[in-house]
């Protein structure tokens, strides 16, 4: 009588802690939820040049296409370099979008404000300017191989005659903003500045070679 009383506790023990044993294997047994990337974007206002001139003044109508971007930049991930040649992403940090697409109405905006140009429109318009804007992100990415690291974005740009399809004018802009700290973030922090910077000598580069 005795062994049985045993055996049925020892029963009624095993199945109180089965359930929870299954669980704990289940559960080891399945991967590990990926953590959600930081996002971040290209924001805030471009210092762009004021107008120096009426927009009334000429009939001047540009149409800034989207950038393209070199191989390795074309994407939303975040680039940093520690040695020459080797682009490397961070993991848990990313752009909102491509900087492409994150620019290009920066691009516009700025250009709009010189006054040189009686329209700035995007790609995306049937409308035939007088003057296309073809640019080119060459780089975007935070450079380890410094102290402290830098945030370098190089934009070389093309202002062209529609009607005769010649090259106004071409120019290559380059930035290097030191990052205040060196992470994600205070290369997010530089590329600010640089895309700031970069972006008000391209709109003066664009509104001079029209002038």
């Amino acid at each position: 009588m005795m062994r049985r009383s045993r055996r049925a506790a020892l029963a009624a023990l095993v199945a109180a802690l089965l359930p929870g044993l299954l669980g704990g294997c289940a559960r080891s047994l399945l991967p590990e939820p990926v953590a959600a990337p930081a996002l971040f974007t290209l924001s805030g206002d471009i210092d762009a040049p004021a107008a120096t001139m009426a927009p009334t003044a000429t009939a001047r109508t540009l149409i800034v296409n989207l950038p393209r971007a070199a191989p390795g930049f074309d994407t939303s991930q975040i680039a940093y370099v520690r040695r020459p040649y080797e682009i490397e992403y961070f993991a848990h940090n990313q752009w909102v979008d491509t900087p492409s697409n994150m620019l290009a109405p920066k691009m516009a905006r700025a250009i709009e404000r010189t006054g040189a140009f009686h329209a700035v429109l995007g790609n995306s318009t049937l409308a035939m300017g007088q003057f296309r804007l073809e640019t080119e992100i060459v780089r975007l990415q935070q450079d380890f191989s410094t102290t402290p690291s830098q945030v370098r974005l190089t934009l070389h740009a093309m202002l062209i005659d529609t009607a005769t399809r010649k090259v106004v004018a071409s120019r290559e802009f380059d930035a290097r903003i030191d990052a205040p700290t060196d992470d994600p973030y205070g290369g997010v922090a530089a590329a600010q500045k640089a895309a700031s910077q970069v972006v008000a000598e391209l709109a003066s580069f664009c509104a001079a070679s029209v002038r």
